[in-house]
């Protein structure tokens, strides 16, 4: 079950999310499910249909987990490949 201690070592992707702050301001405040991670990356299905991608370095993102909690992560501790960090290798 994915809880605030351990979503570091989780699937992010499913997950609805959206960025809380980041080093580009013209990243805050884009939401919406969590479509596909890279080691550097998160790509948001938005609101509108399209798709936007966002670094994890210098960002903090929100995500609505499945128990209806919110957990803010900093992007840089879930900054690896996610098979990588899923697995702790």
């Amino acid at each position: 079950m994915i809880t605030p201690r351990n979503i570091a070592r989780h699937e992010l992707v499913g997950l609805n999310g959206r960025v809380v702050e980041s080093s580009d301001t013209s990243h805050v405040g884009i939401r919406g499910r969590v479509v596909e991670e890279t080691a550097c990356t998160l790509t948001f299905a938005v609101e509108d249909g399209g798709e936007k991608t966002v670094p994890k370095k210098y960002t903090v993102f929100e995500f609505d987990l499945p128990d209806a909690e919110t957990v803010r992560v900093d992007g840089e501790a879930i900054e690896a490949r996610p098979a990588e960090r899923v697995t702790g290798v």
